[in-house]
């Protein structure tokens, strides 16, 4: 099977036995999960499109403690990240560990050289092909933990936790100042009574640094809070608790972590959310449009769906098919906040 993607693709034509070795952060190609080896991701869906073909696979948090022979990372488009990647592998396996790093020219793999030397490892380029390089170094003790890429701001009067590769790193976006408004002007109108606004039991739908949920549970509701990224889901419980509040912070691709832990259905009187639209570089409506087609049945009769999205994305549609009808609350011009209510 050929591999699919660039950056899979100069992996293919190199000779090293790859057999055992971890792939870090890898992208989707079916050449990849073909070899002989254990994903190590933070997305829920690469980890279960391994595990559904019977593959290793663990998120950074539950990684298994049997050391491979060597890692390959692909180089994420955050350089933040990619730098905590390259802490968290030296702090977990042993000095001296082979690493592979690969990626694409336009997504800064070059950059790499600096990471490297900053961290005082050696590297020496193998490859380069399909506007992607290959490097090559060895794992060693450095001076940073991987927990110093953990940071905090404040916004909105909340304590956030951020961390490189979650929505939003180190600052709120205008989306989300929005609907934030939005839903403290519905809350002064109905007396900052939760339950009179529609938000006594509240999901939180691709939850990110945590700002909504931590918000509300600092208002009453009682949350609970999903994303499909592991680092979202760590960033929420630990905002959460920065905030001194408690909720429910799940991982799950839109509504399945509520559908695996048997509490989907009906049991919401509010979802908030500001879904991405964005995988990696190439836009993606797929799953906003799951959660506005499948939020009447996670929702209490007279439940509300309050939802901040770009102005030109197309999701009007989608409403109205969803529960026939809604209303805008705000528009900047940039952004809407859409509400509908089941009936």
């Amino acid at each position: 099977m050929s591999a699919e993607t660039p950056v899979c693709q100069l992996l293919e034509r190199q000779s090293a036995d790859y057999r055992g070795w971890w792939w870090v952060a890898p992208p989707r190609d079916a050449w990849l999960e073909a070899e002989e080896g254990r994903a190590i991701s933070a997305d829920l869906g690469v980890l279960e499109a391994w595990r559904s073909r019977k593959l290793e696979a663990d998120s950074p948090f539950e990684t298994a403690s049997e050391a491979p022979p060597g890692a390959v990372l692909f180089w994420p488009k955050s350089h933040a990240l990619g730098e905590w990647w390259l802490l968290w592998l030296c702090a977990t396996l042993p000095p001296g560990t082979p690493l592979q790093l690969v990626g694409e020219n336009q997504g800064g793999i070059k950059r790499v050289l600096k990471a490297l030397a900053a961290l005082g490892l050696g590297c020496r380029k193998l490859d380069s092909a399909r506007r992607c390089a290959l490097y090559e170094t060895r794992v060693d003790h450095v001076a940073l933990e991987p927990d110093a890429a953990w940071t905090q701001f404040e916004a909105a009067g909340v304590i956030l936790a951020s961390h490189p590769g979650v929505f939003g790193h180190g600052k709120l976006d205008d989306g989300t100042w929005l609907l934030l408004e939005t839903l403290s002007a519905r809350l002064e109108a109905a007396g900052d009574d939760v339950a009179a606004a529609g938000l006594g039991e509240v999901l939180d739908l691709g939850c990110g640094d945590g700002i909504l949920a931590a918000w509300l549970a600092r208002r009453g509701s009682r949350v609970t809070a999903t994303d499909i990224n592991a680092f979202a889901v760590e960033a929420t419980r630990r905002t959460l608790t920065a905030n001194g509040v408690s909720g429910r912070v799940l991982q799950g691709d839109v509504y399945s972590a509520l559908d695996s832990s048997g509490e989907g259905g009906r049991h919401f009187s509010a979802i908030v959310s500001n879904p991405p639209f964005h995988q990696e570089r190439a836009i993606d409506y797929g799953p906003a449009a799951r959660l506005i087609l499948e939020a009447p049945g996670q929702l209490l009769p007279g439940g509300q769906l309050l939802l901040v999205a770009n102005a030109f994305l197309p999701y009007p549609d989608l409403l109205a098919r969803a529960f026939g009808d809604f209303e805008v609350l705000a528009d900047d011009r940039r952004f809407r906040v859409y509400r509908a209510v089941k009936r």
